[in-house]
């Protein structure tokens, strides 16, 4: 299926989401393993979309079982060349199973890839930690990968240790934490330590002067991580190099704003320059305009509030579903992926990619949540 002049391409085991920019071309990659398919099938099939593009790889996250990981980058490597980005690795608890190098050992990747402007690998204490670019009207880094240096200290000491890594590799590419629009935390045992890892991140934000300016969007979600480390980050930072570019946050017209309810987040981030209108939706739950949960345990109602949120956002900004580049969803019972399939179906959304994991969310009675990035050439 292709749409909107080439921009949506949708076919087995791939959805790509192409734009067409005044500086670059931006290839937004959503890969799912086919039936059958090997480690190094999968492979293969990236890199020919790359390299038919001539793009190099600024963001890359792959959601699967942690066993696989080493087979699958060496994968990556064969098909690649060397990795010059961070794979951030996240593992649901859906228990995938790996053997063989099959490919059914992970539920999908995502790749964003950039061509027409050079890419430049960040690195930290000899370690890649990210990828800098500039498209024409602003600078952007995406980070990935951040892990603490001591995965066995107490877990809130772990979580200041990797915004001090962010702080510290954004320092080495010549931005800052005030640059940061979007951050992905991944938090393993996510419920037993959500309230003291925002207590950390508040405080960082607070000595760092985000508090009270601008604050990124993000999800913080359960995931495991190949280091047994009690998060896994990544980011992106953007600063504007012209004046018709600029980085807002967006209101939730449907939900508060985060921090009343002590979590230091946006709702949204909006990256507008006058080629491009992008929108960066926070992980969203069903959680009703006073900050508590909607539609406990019911997993249809918690789906159309979501998305309904999520509309609301999205049309705030002149943008729609049809729009939407990238997306994740979360179930806490991965045996619930079939609602939001026909959930997409039932609104003919023909193109709406997304990798699906099983996870904790933010709250016990929450059964969904979701992050979307949706972008549109003006």
């Amino acid at each position: 299926m292709t749409t909107e002049a080439g921009r949506h391409l949708s076919q087995p085991g791939v959805d790509l989401a192409l734009l067409e920019r005044r500086h670059l071309r931006e290839l937004h990659l959503t890969i799912h393993p086919l039936p059958g398919e090997t480690l190094r099938d999968l492979a293969g099939r990236l890199g020919i979309l790359l390299r038919r593009h001539g793009a190099a790889v600024v963001r890359h996250a792959v959601f699967g079982s942690s066993a696989a990981r080493g087979r699958t980058l060496e994968a990556l490597r064969e098909e690649l060349g060397p990795l010059d980005w961070p794979v951030s690795w996240i593992e649901g608890d859906e228990g995938r199973p790996s053997h063989n190098g099959a490919a059914d050992a992970l539920a999908g990747m995502q790749v964003w890839a950039v061509a027409g402007v050079p890419v430049e690998t960040v690195r930290l204490e000899d370690r890649i930690v990210g990828r800098r670019f500039d498209d024409g009207w602003a600078r952007h880094l995406v980070l990935g990968d951040l892990a603490p240096p001591d995965p066995s200290a107490p877990r809130p000491q772990q979580a200041r240790a990797v915004f001090e890594r962010m702080a510290a590799s954004l320092d080495r590419a010549g931005l800052s934490l005030q640059d940061v629009a979007r951050t992905w935390l991944y938090l393993e045992n996510l419920l037993s330590w959500y309230g003291p890892f925002n207590e950390v991140r508040t405080e960082f934000f607070r000595l760092h002067r985000i508090l009270g300016r601008r604050l990124p969007a993000s999800t913080g979600i359960h995931g495991r991580n190949p280091y047994g480390a009690a998060l896994l980050a990544g980011a992106w930072a953007v600063r504007p190099l012209d004046p018709a570019a600029a980085v807002r946050e967006v209101p939730s017209p449907l939900q508060c704003p985060a921090p009343r309810y002590g979590s230091s987040f946006s709702r949204a981030m909006e990256l507008s320059t006058p080629d491009l209108r992008r929108v960066l939706v926070s992980g969203t739950a069903s959680i009703a305009a006073d900050g508590s949960s909607a539609h406990p345990n019911d997993l249809k109602g918690q789906i159309e509030l979501t998305m309904d949120v999520v509309r609301a956002i999205l049309e705030s900004r002149g943008l729609s579903f049809t729009d939407v580049t990238r997306s994740l969803t979360y179930f806490k019972r991965i045996s619930d992926a079939p609602a939001f399939d026909s959930w997409r179906a039932e609104r003919g959304l023909d193109f709406f990619p997304a990798v699906s994991i099983q996870t904790d969310v933010c709250r016990d009675e929450l059964l969904f949540e979701i992050e979307v990035d949706a972008a549109a050439p003006l």
